[in-house]
């Protein structure tokens, strides 16, 4: 039996492995936490936070967007527009 964490039936990653797979590093994803624009999965027992496909989904979004000079107040916005 596979002891990886999941959400909805797929795997979760810790900040280690989410930061290598988006080339980001762990600050810059903590900071996006912080601002609201990814969300952490889950949690381990001992309190990593733990994200599934779609945090990295969007943190290649994030990126892409800045590189076309979006700053992240822009892309806060237009995160915020799309859940209403």
């Amino acid at each position: 039996m596979d002891n990886q964490p999941q959400s909805h039936g797929e795997p979760l990653m810790k900040m280690a492995e989410l930061a290598q797979r988006s080339g980001l590093t762990r600050q810059m994803i903590a900071s996006y936490c912080m601002y609201g624009l990814v969300r952490e999965a889950a949690r381990t027992p001992k309190g990593h936070r733990l994200f599934d496909q779609k945090t990295l989904t969007r943190l290649e979004l994030i990126r892409d967007l800045l590189k076309h000079g979006y700053t992240l107040r822009d892309i806060r916005e237009i995160f915020l527009r799309d859940r209403r």
